[in-house]
């Protein structure tokens, strides 16, 4: 009698001891995924930066050739193929090849209204990604139902369209492949673009692009990637997230999007450190170049926006106002990452950063320190 009850006691402690541990590991943040679009552009080598440091690696871009999904070159074929060897680096990593980008979609809004148009390029997606061996699709329609690249057509069935192009993908590529989306943080885009509780139950996640928030078309300057809105400028990365979950998008469904590049825009009146001032937009700087490019001898003061959680330079010579993210603040959008459960960080562009001691490095120390 006294064995059995001791065997049954241990047993008890055992099943206690089980659930504790349990406990703690589901108390542990889950580690977020780290998704980087590349283009290949700028004289980067792939295999130079640090892949052990990302999840997923986007192929930028793919594009619709009639009905098709097709890789323009041998050169870029040879890349998406130089992407999936950088498995044998890191075996944990995702190469997905995305479609579209933002002046590279003109034909979408036609061929994905036709069911034989969503057919034929679901077919050849999983045809591409079987060849190369890539993990799934990311679909860049820059942007279904609203205003996007001038010139492009876009209409109000666009919406329900990239429901059904969504449903054939996963129809055709089968529940392991990888399908997200790229969507604009906008509030016309995240109003009117998708049809959200139809499309994110099929797809992986959702890519966010938070930035470009004052875009190249702004007459208003202002943060173009910002972590929180302020009184003089709502939208936001938190804004966008926000918004998001607001109309039934799961935390865990959604990345948000990183700058690892500035925009440069020149004022008409010289007040407040260049911040909504009249404004038009004047180029884009790479983050690998940024301590070359803004100097102090060259004009260039640094401040930061302790509201919006975002960096800026202002040149009172030029009245330029120069918007970024920078490791403080990449640091800080990772934390959130963490700390509202997201899918993710997700950044463009990986060429946009340097080898080392990078943008991409912060992001990868802030997850080690969880």
């Amino acid at each position: 009698m006294y064995k059995k009850y001791g065997s049954l006691s241990r047993i008890c402690l055992f099943i206690a001891f089980m659930l504790f541990v349990g406990s703690i590991k589901a108390q542990k943040p889950v580690k977020p995924n780290v998704i980087a679009y590349y283009t290949g552009q700028g004289g980067s080598v792939i295999d130079s930066f640090p892949i052990e440091k990302i999840s997923h690696l986007i192929y930028s871009f793919g594009h619709l050739k009639g009905d098709s999904l097709n890789i323009r070159s041998a050169k870029d074929s040879a890349l998406i193929s130089k992407m999936v060897d950088l498995k044998k680096r890191n075996p944990n990593l995702k190469v997905m090849i995305a479609m579209g980008g933002w002046s590279a979609c003109k034909d979408c809004s036609e061929v994905f209204s036709r069911k034989n148009g969503r057919k034929t390029f679901a077919k050849t997606t999983k045809a591409l990604l079987d060849f190369f061996k890539a993990d799934g699709i990311d679909i860049d329609w820059e942007y279904p139902a609203v205003l996007g690249y001038p010139g492009h057509r876009y209409t109000p069935d666009d919406k329900h369209n990239f429901t059904l192009l969504i449903k054939e993908l996963r129809s055709k590529l089968g529940k392991k492949a990888e399908i997200s989306f790229a969507a604009g943080g906008t509030q016309n885009c995240i109003d009117s673009c998708f049809e959200w509780d139809k499309v994110m139950p099929l797809v992986n996640r959702v890519n966010v692009m938070s930035y470009d928030l004052v875009s190249g078309y702004a007459t208003v300057s202002g943060h173009h990637t910002p972590l929180y809105s302020t009184d003089k400028q709502q939208l936001s990365a938190d804004y966008a997230v926000k918004s998001l979950i607001g109309l039934g998008v799961p935390a865990h469904k959604i990345a948000l999007g990183a700058a690892f590049y500035a925009r440069i825009f020149e004022n008409t009146t010289d007040a407040n450190q260049g911040l909504y001032q009249p404004t038009k937009f004047i180029r884009g700087v790479s983050f690998k170049n940024f301590k070359t490019t803004f100097t102090e001898a060259d004009g260039y003061t640094y401040y930061w926006d302790e509201v919006a959680k975002s960096p800026y330079y202002y040149n009172a010579k030029n009245m330029q106002l120069v918007t970024f993210d920078d490791p403080k603040s990449i640091d800080l959008k990772t934390r959130y990452v963490i700390d509202k459960k997201l899918n993710g960080i997700m950044f463009w562009e990986l060429t946009d950063d340097a080898y080392s001691n990078g943008l991409l490095d912060i992001i990868d120390k802030t997850i080690k320190g969880i």
